[in-house]
C-alpha cells in the first residue's frame, strides 16, 4: 500500500491504494453478510421466545430505538477510520435537544431551528479538529474534555431544568410514519444513503481511509489531511445534532443530561459492524446493523424479563472479542 521515498518516509501507492480499498469491500461485504444473518437469526429466536417481539408496535419501537444510534454511528465512523474517537457524541446530543427546544420556545420557526442547531454541530466539530489537527492533542483527551464541557455548558443554560416543547407539529414528527415506516427510521435512509456516497464514491472518502492508514504517507501524497479530519470531525457531531434535534421530537423537551452513555452505544455499534479502532477500515452499511444488533439484544433482553445490567456486559463482550479478532487480523497483514 505504501513505497519507501527519497526521504525514507513511506509514501502511498496509487495501485496498492485501489487493491487495497477492494480488498477491504470484499472483507466488509462478508462480514456485512455474517451481521445480517445474525440479526436475522436474532429475530427469528425472538419470535419463537416471546409473542411480542414480532409484532407491528415492538418492531416499529425497535426501529425508533435503533434509528438515533445508528446515525451517531455513522457519524462515528468517519472519525474512528481516521484512526481518532469522539467521546463527545452523546453531549452533543443533550445540548442539541437543549439548544432547538429554547429556539422552538422562543418561537423561532421550526426550519430555522433545526439548521441554527445543526449549525451548533458543524461548530463543536470544527473545535474538535482544530484541538486535533492544530493543537495536536489526542482525539481521546480532545473530546472527553469536551464531553464534559458540552455538558457542564447544557446544564449552565438551563440551570439543570427541563425546557418543555409545545410545537405539536414538532413533537408529531417522531411518533408518524411514512408508508408503514418510522419517519425516524426514514431519517437513518436520509443520512445513511449520501454518507454511503461520500464514503464509498468520492476522493475524500479514500482520503479518510489514507489518513487512517498512514497519515504522513497520505499527506506527501498531497492530501489535505487538515481539511479531511475538519471534514470527519463535523459530520460526526452534525449526525450528533440532528439525533439531539430526533430525541426532542421524540420525548418533547430539552435536557442536557441527554445522551448520557451514548457515545459508547455508537462506538459499539461502529466496531460491532466493522470499523477498526486502528484506522482504516469501516463501512456504512456495517455500523447500521451494528446499531440494530445491539438495540435487538436490548429490546429482546427487556421482553425477556432479562437484568438490564446484562445487556451492559453482553455489549462489553461483544467489542472486546470483535477487537481482539481485529488485531489479530491486523498481525497478519
Amino acid at each position: 500500500m505504501s513505497v519507501e521515498s527519497k526521504t525514507g518516509v513511506e509514501e502511498l501507492d496509487p495501485a496498492a491504494l485501489a487493491a487495497a480499498t477492494k480488498k477491504r469491500a470484499r472483507i466488509g461485504t462478508l462480514l456485512s453478510l455474517t451481521l445480517l444473518g445474525l440479526l436475522a437469526l436474532m429475530w427469528v429466536a425472538l419470535s419463537f421466545s416471546t409473542r411480542s417481539f414480532f409484532t407491528y408496535n415492538n418492531i416499529t419501537n425497535l426501529m425508533r430505538q435503533g434509528s438515533m444510534t445508528a446515525i451517531l454511528a455513522i457519524g462515528e465512523t468517519f472519525v474512528i477510520i481516521t484512526a481518532g474517537i469522539d467521546l463527545s457524541v452523546g453531549a452533543v446530543v443533550g445540548l442539541a435537544s437543549v439548544i432547538i427546544a429554547l429556539l422552538l420556545t422562543s418561537n423561532f420557526p421550526i426550519w430555522a431551528a433545526i439548521l441554527i442547531t445543526l449549525a451548533f454541530g458543524v461548530l463543536i466539530g470544527m473545535f474538535h479538529a482544530f484541538g486535533v489537527s492544530r493543537l495536536g492533542l489526542p482525539p481521546f483527551i480532545m473530546t472527553l474534555a469536551t464531553l464534559t464541557g458540552l455538558r457542564g455548558v447544557g446544564l449552565l443554560v438551563t440551570n439543570g431544568s427541563t425546557i418543555n416543547i409545545t410545537n405539536d407539529a414538532f413533537t408529531s414528527f417522531s411518533q408518524a410514519d411514512f408508508l408503514g415506516v418510522p419517519n425516524l427510521f426514514w431519517m437513518v435512509v436520509v443520512v445513511a444513503v449520501p454518507a454511503y456516497v461520500f464514503l464509498h464514491q468520492t476522493r475524500f472518502g479514500r482520503y479518510l481511509f489514507a489518513i487512517g492508514s498512514n497519515m504522513e504517507a497520505a499527506r506527501l501524497s498531497g492530501v489535505n489531511t487538515t481539511r479531511t479530519l475538519y471534514i470527519a470531525y463535523i459530520l460526526s457531531s452534525v449526525c450528533a445534532a440532528f439525533v439531539g434535534i430526533l430525541l426532542a421530537t421524540r420525548i418533547g423537551v430539552g435536557l442536557a443530561t441527554q445522551g448520557e452513555g451514548w457515545e459508547l452505544q455508537a462506538i459499539a455499534s461502529s466496531v460491532i459492524g466493522g470499523t477498526s479502532l486502528f484506522g482504516a477500515i469501516g463501512s456504512i452499511h456495517g455500523p447500521l446493523l451494528g446499531s440494530f444488533i445491539l438495540t435487538t439484544i436490548n429490546n429482546g433482553a427487556n421482553l425477556l424479563n432479562v437484568n438490564s445490567f446484562w445487556q451492559r456486559i453482553i455489549t462489553g463482550g461483544l467489542i472486546i472479542v470483535i477487537v481482539y479478532f481485529d488485531g489479530l487480523r491486523r498481525k497478519k497483514r
